[in-house]
């Protein structure tokens, strides 16, 4: 009789598999397994019964096809960055792209196609090569994918619009294990269903995105003390209509590596250097702060500017929402509730859309939050693991704190895994959230694709 491995599964039929794939296939008795398993958030402890280390998009099919054949579920690691941790599971099948980097530029179309394992750190070091950018993350270590397939809030964004108003393809394996490309002339409601969606409707095994000319930026931290930090957020309230769509102001609170709160205001100005020294002036010249690092640098330095303050392996609980206005209210109760926060690493952070963004209708893409919303982030951040109820705890009460100043809007990308219900899913998508299920329903009828935040198929 064949040996079985702990999950039940017979090693004659893990040895099939391996037969069919390029890349690596791993079980809990490999000796990779553990460091395969682990995803940048370092509360995640889940433990998959295989994980298939895609090479190519033949092992990403034959990975469908053995999950159906053995009625596993499924989970799709690109970066493994999302913080709620859905790119593994516990018993199930990892279809790991994380060794699927591959990048090629077009600088005559300004485009770029990417692997769906690739890092904006290694998107944006092949696109600056020719001296242009797509919008991505703010930490260079996010994976491409699922920052778009979710969106894609980024410095960009008020320029250029979202990561996902910049995809222009994909190659996607469907839950069939049939392969597609979609974009706007071939599967158009596939299309439309993955700026914004999700993992929800297929495993995007590449994505191809229009480039815009980024060249010479200015990058940095305008630091205040915390005791003027209610000044500081209604100095910036007013300052926003006016800043040009090339500056990404975000006001952040934080804590400095010596433990001293702050409230800080994040730049990044893409554009002649002297047109950012003149959109800049009213804002360096407020407080005046205490401590101004911006200058003139590479796009891919101020893509990476903040990678030193999110390791992987730290633990993270986030909450977020939409703001419908930065009122007085609203800047009082995020100030106040950012001076509780129990760990020094924990920050909460304003992203400012508008521009591009707004000027996409909300029904073009499954991404519906297009009114210039300010997005606000709730950032618990911990070390060791037995904390975890503080730091959770505190994040959850901050967010109730900020419900009255918050609409029913929340961004995808940051939303807790099956945590949050169906309601708080159907609010990431307002009008859309029907046409998604109709959409699922024609590329997943079973929801084999579910180990996400989930769309289910419409009946």
């Amino acid at each position: 009789m064949a040996s079985e491995t702990r999950s039940g599964m017979h090693e004659a039929v893990i040895a099939d598999l391996r037969s069919t794939l390029r890349g690596a296939l791993l079980t809990p008795a490999n000796p990779d397994y553990d460091a395969a398993r682990a995803v940048w958030n370092g509360m995640i402890d889940r433990r998959p019964a295989l994980i298939v280390r895609c090479a190519g998009v033949a092992d990403v099919i034959a990975a469908v096809r053995f999950a159906h054949d053995h009625d596993l579920v499924v989970a799709v690691r690109g970066g493994g960055h999302n913080v709620a941790g859905t790119a593994v599971c516990d018993d199930g099948l990892v279809i790991d792209l994380s060794g699927m980097r591959g990048i090629r530029v077009d600088p005559a179309r300004r485009t770029a196609r990417a692997e769906g394992g690739a890092l904006y750190r290694d998107f944006d070091h092949e696109t600056q090569a020719f001296g242009l950018a797509t919008t991505g993350g703010t930490i260079s270590t996010t994976g491409i994918a699922g920052l778009t397939l979710g969106g894609g809030l980024g410095y960009l964004m008020r320029k250029h619009g979202l990561a996902c108003d910049n995809l222009i393809g994909a190659d996607v394996v469907l839950a069939d294990s049939s392969v597609v490309t979609a974009s706007d002339d071939e599967h158009p409601d596939l299309f439309w269903a993955l700026r914004g969606g999700g993992g929800n409707f297929g495993i995007a095994t590449s994505l191809e995105y229009r480039l815009h000319p980024v060249g010479s930026a200015l990058g940095g931290l305008l630091i205040h003390p915390v005791d003027r930090a209610v000044e500081a957020l209604r100095f910036y309230r007013d300052f926003l209509p006016g800043a040009p769509e090339e500056l990404a102001v975000q006001p952040a609170l934080l804590t400095t590596p010596d433990g001293v709160k702050i409230a800080a205001f994040i730049v990044c100005y893409t554009g002649p250097v002297a047109d950012g020294e003149a959109a800049l002036v009213s804002l360096r010249r407020f407080g005046p702060p205490v401590a101004d690092t911006i200058q003139p640098m590479a796009y891919t330095a101020i893509q990476r500017m903040l990678d030193d303050s999110f390791p992987p392996a730290r633990r993270h609980y986030w909450k977020s929402s939409f703001l419908s206005e930065l009122s007085v209210g609203a800047i009082e109760a995020m100030v106040a509730q950012f001076l509780d926060a129990p760990s020094p690493l924990s920050a909460m952070v304003l992203e400012p859309a508008g521009g591009a963004v707004a000027r996409v209708a909300p029904d073009a893409t499954a991404f519906a939050h297009r009114n210039g919303h300010l997005n606000l982030l709730i950032l618990s951040q911990w070390i060791d693991q037995a904390e975890a109820e503080r730091h959770i705890g505190w994040a959850r009460g901050a967010w109730a704190a900020m419900q009255p100043f918050a609409d029913q809007a929340v961004y995808l990308n940051y939303m807790e895994a099956g945590a949050e219900g169906a309601a708080r899913i159907q609010a990431a998508y307002v009008g859309n959230y029907e046409r998604l299920t109709r959409v699922k329903a024609q590329y997943d009828p079973t929801n084999f694709l579910r180990g996400n935040q989930n769309i289910p198929p419409a009946r």
